[in-house]
């Protein structure tokens, strides 16, 4: 199995990534939440692999950090959670947000994300909540303290937890994405797909 990948990234789209390794190009899926860490065209990039393996398939599914990796992984070991699936989840949310709902048995959150009906919600619930504890303590108090009344979506408040997993600090990641939302209109704000207010609050930071 592979487990990890380190070469050329030669393609990126908001779906699959082509990297190159000794000659070799691989296709992975990859989540859209992770674009904007990625490194330009051409640049090394190092990924965490999940390696898929069907009857009529072999695909491998990449990540930046080793716990979107670990969150992958207990998704997809769920009863009725795909690899597709699992990748759905992790593009729209971060693994801190999922288990913060999946601790908290927070069955609307969950139910917002794609795929996922009160059945498969019940189910992440109770068959992943005794196994969520790869997240530090310390971290996860840290992001639920930051991201509750601050915006009046929870998308907005991934994009905050994202920020935050990424080093930033929550009065720094607050401000990016306020300054976002006064950039355009609160229409566009909402409307934005969570890679989308990642990008431009990382650019805000920059």
């Amino acid at each position: 199995m592979i487990a990890t990948l380190r070469g050329n990234l030669l393609y990126k789209s908001p779906e699959r990534l082509i990297v190159e390794v000794g000659g070799v190009g691989y296709e992975v899926f990859f989540p859209q939440t992770g674009q904007a860490r990625l490194p330009d065209i051409g640049s090394e990039v190092f990924l965490y692999i999940y390696t898929s393996v069907r009857e009529d398939a072999l695909n491998l599914f990449g990540f930046i950090d080793q716990e979107e990796k670990e969150m992958f992984c207990l998704l997809v070991g769920v009863s009725g959670v795909g690899p597709k699936m699992a990748l759905n989840i992790l593009s729209h949310s971060t693994p801190a947000a999922i288990a913060r709902a999946i601790a908290s048995d927070d069955i609307p959150r969950l139910k917002q994300l794609p795929g996922i009906g009160k059945k498969t919600a019940e189910r992440l619930c109770l068959e992943l909540k005794d196994k969520i504890q790869f997240i530090p303590d310390e971290q996860a108090l840290g992001l639920q303290a930051a991201t509750p009344e601050i915006f009046d979506d929870q998308r907005a408040n991934d994009a905050l937890s994202a920020l935050i997993n990424l080093g930033y600090s929550p009065v720094n990641a607050r401000e990016a994405l306020k300054s976002v939302r006064k950039q355009v209109s609160e229409e566009t704000f909402s409307a934005m797909r969570l890679e989308e207010l990642l990008r431009h609050a990382l650019r805000s930071l920059a």
